[in-house]
């Protein structure tokens, strides 16, 4: 098969609508991580992003490129991985690497329904299914989690009694309060012993270019929760006409009582329901607050595809026990919260050192709501 190496900014115009169509061709609800402007984007703030096509533009395969190791375009913060291409097509393993100059492409969010054959573990991603629309899921949450659902109503009734009245803000341009909210979710990772990822230029600066989308199949979302003039929570994802990432939720915390990230996540899926979302990914990872707003689950992979090399079987000697005991402590609920009370221990430490103040919410990479 012909295969082709290019970076994300040279494909044409005529590549970027045979690639949307390919993605579409798959699912009615096609998902932003998966679409040319998130790889664009991703391509115009690291030099390692590429993307291969196959055919005659049969296939889209987006990938980062570390030596000869390859990993998904945005690694790290992807909640869906893979590629885009026509039904039926046989993508050959061993041909795709050897084009893209890789031996081992390693994945964790993969779409499930690709390269099956590859495949270590399936783990669960949640989501919020809204085809009926927001009521109908509200009814739901309500008879599911009426305790959630009725406290966090109240609480929003208060917050508006006690700080002003609620306003929410689906889309907002506003770049000062994306910036204000990625300050507060730097203090949260470094709060909670996690990795800073917006102490990464590159990461910030892909998050301002995916805001600055606004097209009619791809939008860098910021939805802004305010009780009177402040700013009380707020989420920036990217979505498509169908489906929304929940990717950076955080509030600040002098506004905790009120449970702002649950009143956020409960507008946010009303105004996102109101503009034709009918699903909401919240991401893998096992979090309480998740488990008590799903209503659903999808499957993503992950594996790693390679072409026999001594650099690939040296790749499998790290990588596999890497992978092992990460599952491990992740699957197991007491060394879960073992190894999430010493990051939180080892944070608040770091953070009192460096005499941090900065508000920041609870919780992991992805945010405890």
């Amino acid at each position: 098969m012909k295969i082709r190496v290019v970076r994300p900014g040279e494909l044409g115009e005529s590549e970027l609508t045979r690639w949307r169509a390919l993605q579409r061709a798959h699912s009615a609800r096609p998902n932003p991580f998966l679409s040319p402007e998130y790889a664009r984007a991703v391509g115009e703030v690291r030099d390692d992003a590429f993307v291969a096509v196959l055919g005659e533009s049969e296939a889209f395969f987006p990938f980062q490129r570390s030596g000869r190791i390859g990993t998904p375009i945005g690694t790290g913060l992807s909640d869906l991985q893979g590629m885009a291409y026509a039904p039926g097509l046989e993508v050959p393993v061993r041909e795709l690497l050897a084009a893209c100059g890789l031996a081992v492409w390693e994945f964790d969010h993969l779409d499930p329904a690709q390269f099956p054959g590859w495949h270590k573990a399936l783990h669960p991603s949640p989501v919020i299914d809204m085809s009926d629309g927001y009521e109908a899921y509200a009814k739901d949450l309500a008879e599911r989690s009426n305790k959630i659902y009725k406290s966090t109503l109240k609480k929003e009734r208060r917050l508006a009694r006690e700080v002003g009245e609620i306003r929410f803000e689906f889309d907002a341009a506003d770049g000062d309060a994306l910036h204000t909210l990625l300050a507060w979710k730097s203090a949260q990772y470094r709060r909670t012993g996690r990795t800073d990822r917006f102490a990464e230029p590159w990461i910030v600066s892909l998050v301002e270019r995916l805001h600055a989308v606004k097209t009619d199949l791809f939008v860098g979302s910021l939805g802004l929760l305010y009780a009177g003039d402040h700013l009380i929570a707020g989420n920036f994802g990217v979505r498509t006409e169908s489906t929304l990432i929940g990717w950076f939720p955080v509030y600040d915390v002098t506004y905790a009582r009120y449970s702002p990230g649950l009143i956020h996540r409960l507008r946010l899926c009303q105004a996102a329901a109101a503009a034709g979302v009918t699903l909401m990914d919240l991401g893998r990872g096992e979090k309480g607050y998740k488990d008590s707003l799903k209503n659903g689950e999808l499957m993503v992979a992950e594996g790693r595809l390679s072409r026999p090399s001594a650099r690939a079987a040296a790749h499998w000697l790290a990588y596999e026990p890497r992978r092992r005991l990460t599952n491990l402590v992740l699957g197991t609920p007491a060394l879960y919260k073992a190894a999430d009370t010493v990051a939180k221990r080892l944070g608040r430490r770091r953070a009192g050192d460096a005499g941090d103040e900065i508000n920041m919410a609870p919780g992991s990479a992805r945010s405890d709501l």
